[in-house]
């Protein structure tokens, strides 16, 4: 028998809760540990959508990247702020959340997302060890680097700066990263793919000559989604392990 609890723990080990960082709320948010488990959901983020998915693949448990609850919250019922937290309680489904913990770990978020451009990995971005930086196997003009970010983020839209130099050394952050701009100038990248950039940000990168690449939230952090899937699969062979598929890029282009 696999419990809840014994999800949790292997989880533990891929991405230890002590890596998360000061704000963050992850770990085994809702649920009963002890309760029995032989179908997980796995999701970059709980939405009602993917809660009605795994009541209809009978999961007692999903498994996401984003926290369903990251704030405190002041009221757990149908219609208020936590009705996600309400509606897995009334469906009896457990969520282990893993956010910056699986961000900064190695094999996490950032090194698979590194990974799909077949980068060597040479360091980390930033002091909390969120990004990284690589080098691409050769050097490739921008627009040339654009086609394959879309292909291999299957991202329906890039936003850009050019900041006048070739690809070769990359930095890369999934989800937020805006912040680690200047990390990326001084540690002498040409190119930083992240995403939710701020307009003075990409001014900042254009003016310093840094190809600034906002690839979507939800499209540089979903890649590890498999991965994770993966590796809960090789620990519990008997366990079904399944990915969401009504939880897409959620931005859409007109």
């Amino acid at each position: 028998m696999t419990t809840i609890l014994d999800v949790y723990d292997v989880l533990c080990r891929i991405a230890p809760p002590e890596l998360q960082m000061g704000f963050d709320n992850a770990g085994f948010l809702v649920g009963n540990g002890e309760r029995e488990v032989d179908t997980v959901l796995i999701t970059l983020d709980i939405t009602s959508e993917v809660i009605d998915e795994a009541k209809e693949l009978g999961a007692q448990l999903i498994v996401s990247h984003h926290p369903v609850i990251f704030r405190p919250l002041k009221c757990v019922n149908a219609d208020g702020e936590g009705a996600l937290v309400f509606k897995l309680i009334e469906n009896r489904i457990a969520a282990i959340c893993m956010h910056t913990n699986l961000d900064i770990v190695e094999g996490g978020v950032n090194d698979v997302l590194l990974s799909r451009f077949g980068a060597q990995k040479l360091e980390s971005l930033d002091a909390d060890h969120c990004g990284r930086i690589g080098l691409l196997k050769e050097e490739m003009p921008l627009s040339a680097f654009l086609s394959l970010c879309k292909e291999k983020l299957q991202v329906n839209a890039l936003r850009y700066v050019n900041g006048g130099k070739t690809v070769r050394k990359l930095a890369v952050m999934g989800g937020s990263g805006g912040d680690a701009v200047q990390d990326a100038i001084e540690k002498g990248c040409d190119t930083y793919v992240t995403s939710d950039v701020k307009y003075h940000q990409f001014l900042e990168a254009r003016e310093l000559g840094l190809n600034l690449i906002d690839a979507d939230h939800f499209c540089t952090e979903n890649p590890v989604i498999p991965v994770l899937a993966d590796k809960l699969r090789n620990v519990f062979p008997t366990l079904c392990v399944e990915i969401s598929k009504r939880h897409h890029q959620t931005v859409s282009v007109f």
